[in-house]
Parts: C-alpha cells; sequence; structure tokens
C-alpha cells in the first residue's frame, strides 16, 4: 500500500492545517534470511529502549556474539511464518491502516489521512512523516499500535517521531496516544474474537493470556506495563464470565538471562499439560496482528511443547488483525484524541 491514505481534495480548506493519523508498529525484516534478519535486529537491539545496558557493555555482545548467531535462527522462525505477500506483520498492519484510514475518511469527509511506520525496519517512520509533511500536513496524532505501554514499544515507538522532528526547523503539531489497554472498543473486539472461536470449536479448559514479556528491572523502574497487561485480562475475563482458575496471564519471548515478568509462556503451557489440562484456548491481546511472536513462538513452538507434555488440543486465537471490531476500535480512539483538530 502506499505510505499514507490521502485527503479528499474537495474537502479541504485552505485555512485548516491538515492533519493526518500515524500508525506504527515495531517492525520486521524485510526477508526471511540471514542478511535481512541481521540487518532489522541491528537496529532493533542497538536501541538503549529495547537493551538498558552501559553500551561499553552491551556492545561487544550484540556484534560479537548476538549478531553472529542470531539472525540464522531467527530467519528459519521467519521462513516458517514468511507469506506470499511478505511477512505476517506488515501485511496485517497494512490491512489494518487501510480499514483504520477508510473507516476516519468516512466519519471526518476527508480532512484526515491515515499513514503507517514501523519504529525499525521499512516504511520507516522518518520516510513516512517527510510524507505527510511534503503534502502539508502540520498536525499528527501518533498512535502505536501498542495497547499496553511499555518504554520498549510505544516509548521507541515515540523517540523515532521525536528523532525526525527534533531535526526539523518547524515541527508538527503532535499529539500521542500512550496506551489503549482498558478502551472498551478494543476490550469489545477481543471479547467477540474469543467468543466466535468458542462458538466455532467449543470452550476448552482455560484461557492464557500470553504477553510479550520486558526484564522485571523495567517495571520495577516504573514501567506500566505488567500492571496495563493484567487489567486488560481482568477486563477481558470479567466480560466473559470466567471465574479466576480459568483465566491465565503469562508472559513470553524472554533474551538474556536476566529474570522476566513471569509466569513464563513456555513454562505454563508445559505445566498445564502436564496438569492433564486437555484443551488449552491461547490469545496474545498485546498483539495487535500477527506476527512472529505469534505464529512461530506461539502458534507452532508452544503448540509442539504442549503436545508432547500430554496436552491434547492446543488452540492458538489469530490476533484481532485487520476484522472490522479492531479497526473500528482503533478509529474510535482516534477520532475521540482528534477533536479540535478536525
Amino acid at each position: 500500500m502506499p505510505r499514507y491514505t490521502g485527503f479528499d481534495t474537495a474537502a479541504e480548506r485552505r485555512d485548516t492545517p491538515r492533519v493526518a493519523i500515524l500508525l506504527i508498529n515495531l517492525g520486521t525484516p524485510a526477508a526471511p534470511t540471514s542478511d535481512a534478519v541481521g540487518e532489522y535486529l541491528a537496529e532493533f537491539l542497538s536501541d538503549p529502549r529495547v537493551v538498558e545496558l552501559p553500551r561499553w557493555l552491551w556492545w561487544p555482545v550484540l556484534h560479537g556474539y548476538v549478531l553472529r548467531t542470531r539472525p540464522r535462527r531467527s530467519a528459519e522462525a521467519y521462513a516458517k511464518i514468511w507469506r506470499d505477500d511478505g511477512s505476517p506483520l506488515l501485511v496485517f498492519s497494512e490491512r489494518l491502516a487501510e480499514s483504520v484510514g477508510a473507516n476516519i475518511s468516512r466519519r471526518t469527509g476527508g480532512k484526515v489521512a491515515t499513514a503507517l511506520a514501523m519504529t525499525y525496519g521499512e516504511p520507516s517512520v522518518r520516510a513516512v512523516m517527510a510524507d505527510l509533511m511534503r503534502a502539508g500536513v502540520r498536525r499528527i496524532l501518533l498512535l502505536p499500535l501498542f495497547p499496553q505501554y511499555s518504554a520498549t514499544s510505544t516509548g521507541a515507538a515515540l523517540d523515532s517521531v521525536t528523532r525526525v522532528t527534533q531535526r526539523l526547523r518547524w515541527p508538527p503539531a503532535l499529539r500521542t496516544i500512550n496506551d489503549y489497554h482498558a478502551d472498551a472498543g478494543y476490550l469489545a473486539a477481543l471479547v467477540g474474537s474469543v467468543r466466535a472461536h468458542w462458538a466455532e470449536h467449543g470452550r476448552g479448559n482455560k484461557l492464557l493470556l500470553s504477553f510479550h514479556g520486558i526484564p522485571e528491572k523495567y517495571a520495577a523502574a516504573g514501567d506500566p506495563y505488567p500492571e496495563q497487561c493484567r487489567e486488560t485480562a481482568r477486563r477481558l475475563g470479567d466480560a466473559l464470565g470466567m471465574a479466576d482458575d480459568e483465566l491465565l496471564v503469562t508472559f513470553q519471548s524472554r533474551l538474556g538471562r536476566q529474570p522476566w515478568l513471569r509466569p513464563y509462556t513456555d513454562e505454563m503451557v508445559e505445566q498445564l499439560a502436564r496438569q492433564d489440562v486437555e484443551t488449552l484456548d491461547v490469545l496474545c491481546p498485546g498483539f495487535a496482528v500477527d506476527c512472529l511472536e505469534t505464529l512461530e513462538e506461539v502458534a507452532l513452538r508452544y503448540r509442539t511443547v504442549y503436545l508432547t507434555n500430554g496436552g491434547k488440543q492446543f488452540r492458538y486465537i489469530p490476533a484481532l488483525n485487520a476484522c472490522s471490531a479492531h479497526a473500528t476500535a482503533v478509529a474510535d480512539i482516534a477520532v475521540r484524541e482528534l477533536a479540535g483538530w478536525v
């Protein structure tokens, strides 16, 4: 898709600054190859928001070990889930952006453009913002596609915008949506996806909510992420009418030896299988769209862990992706924050 959905020229007013919504997701390699993954990981893991270690300590590890070993393994994982039309994260993010853009355009009379950028990789924040400003955009609403705030995701996305604006003589006006973990529309979309899954497949013995993890020390330093994840889980469980022992919250994708948020998803999946929980439903509410962490780590690897330890049915419930309820929820959030601009 183009980097942004443009304006309805018939609806423009010369005395009104142009407005755009910038959706930002994490990013993805350009291809499932070692070289492409290595380039992506070098950018991602060089960000001090992601790895909060002194550069003198982290740089030798990153360049001397991580970037020599991890790209090949990660490329093999990406190859398992890569689509004919590209990276799942990029494809699904583009579809979501298109749906959100069409929704917002209808509701604003074509006065607001919608754009998509990635914190790491392409389309880059720098390039997309340059496109928007060439189109005359002077007001930008930033909406990182991370329902629960973490400095490692939302914070990094906002940093990428700051790096662009701090070099501009006349930067655009900015508004920021930090999180939407308790938004009614987002929660309703999650509830609807679970109920649709149950209607088609039946209800599992447990519903496991797997969120991306962060190091414990990040939370101890003030990152609100774990509390927001648990608040999302509590509201989702209440809406579904689930008992406390039917709904589980875990954290995945840990890296390195330092303690991350617990309980760990892989350990919980194995534990449940060994406890004779025959059917396990798994949802990843922190991921706006499906990606490597949901499609390969959860739906493939953790399914294998579950089945090889005695579990009978492991059922991954897809991310919201570009479903109508999700696009409407994101558009609703954006339109509320545009008050006074449109």
